[in-house]
């Protein structure tokens, strides 16, 4: 039997509605210092002569694959990621972040492993951890279980990260010309999205360590291209994957044409085929080996991309700017819409 993302527990088309329903509800909260920049990857407010972009995320169901590996020190840099590599996306650099760690009972041991992996990713980010929250719930957060089918104290993780738009301005997607070029930086797994489906599709003693791999950080390349080239717009390639592109192709109403895709590592072809899913649903719910897109003229590509591997990161020209608004991947000869 086919399994996908909606099969597997989480149906992107409804959750999109249910943003909309809460757009529509906050929308009433807003005064004259919240920026009107709707659906993109951070809220922006102003805060006396400074523009704010201000996000929270969390780590998702990859948390069970570290309580079945029983490896703790990991999932923390996941968080940071997910947080400051959306609020890139819009052109800030991110400056502090609060922590809230949930248990099911107390535990000094996992809660230490838990700060070792923030720490590490804060201070890949360079962004500052200044609090943050621990809660006991033992009637709400479940146990795990590890590789040997026993209970481990079941956690969430989650974070809330600022920060603050330099002179480059915020980088909505306004500016992208259909002469432009989208650049996919490497992503290092499947980083923190799709494990609902990933999970019960493949088999865990074989892939867990795999899937443990930490989420890439993009901070310092992208803060230094931001200095050196004209980046007209970035997407953090997460859940919905490269739907996300209408984030940034909606504003100047351009879409986009990525035909230049490279190979995925074998962990995604494994999921397809263990899923039974199509292409087109994969490149709508994983990153693909690709972890961000950065859209720039194609005078700026060879510098941008040496940027990024100046910090190892490998990146790549995947595609290009088009007139229509839609979202069109080539692969192995076969086209298809997201």
């Amino acid at each position: 039997m086919s399994m996908d993302y909606a099969k597997a527990g989480v149906d992107v088309a409804r959750v999109k509605g249910i943003h909309k329903s809460i757009r529509e509800l906050i929308s009433r909260t807003h005064g004259k210092d919240v920026l009107p920049v709707y659906g993109h990857y951070a809220g922006i407010v102003k805060v006396g002569k400074e523009t704010i972009a201000i996000h929270t995320d969390g780590v998702g169901s990859k948390v069970l694959v570290a309580q079945f590996l029983k490896k703790y020190d990991t999932v923390g840099v996941d968080c940071v990621a997910m947080n400051v590599n959306d609020i890139i996306c819009i052109g800030a650099k991110p400056t502090a972040l609060v922590d809230y760690i949930a248990l099911q009972h107390e535990d000094e041991e996992l809660v230490e492993k838990l700060m070792e992996g923030l720490v590490k990713g804060a201070e890949e980010a360079e962004v500052a951890i200044v609090g943050g929250e621990t809660a006991i719930l033992p009637d709400m957060i479940k146990s795990g279980l590890d590789f040997s089918g026993f209970n481990t104290n079941g956690f969430d993780l989650a974070a809330t990260c600022i920060g603050v738009v330099g002179r480059s301005g915020l980088i909505t997607g306004k500016n992208i010309k259909t002469t432009d070029v989208v650049v996919g930086v490497e992503s290092s797994g499947l980083h923190s999205n799709g494990y609902t489906l990933a999970r019960k599709v493949l088999d865990m003693n074989e892939w867990a360590r795999e899937l443990l791999i930490p989420t890439s950080i993009y901070v310092k390349p992208v803060m230094k291209s931001l200095k050196k080239v004209k980046v007209h717009g970035l997407a953090h390639i997460t859940g919905g994957a490269f739907s996300k592109l209408s984030r940034i192709g909606e504003p100047a109403k351009r879409g986009f044409l990525l035909d230049g895709m490279p190979k995925p590592k074998p962990i995604f072809e494994e999921i397809r085929k263990r899923a039974g899913m199509d292409y087109g649903s994969m490149y709508s719910t994983f990153n693909m080996g690709i972890g961000l897109c950065v859209v720039v003229s194609r005078r700026d590509v060879k510098e941008l991309i040496g940027i990024f591997e100046e910090h190892g990161q490998r990146a790549y020209e995947i595609g290009k700017i088009i007139k229509e608004a839609k979202i069109e991947v080539v692969v192995e000869g076969t086209h298809f819409v997201l």
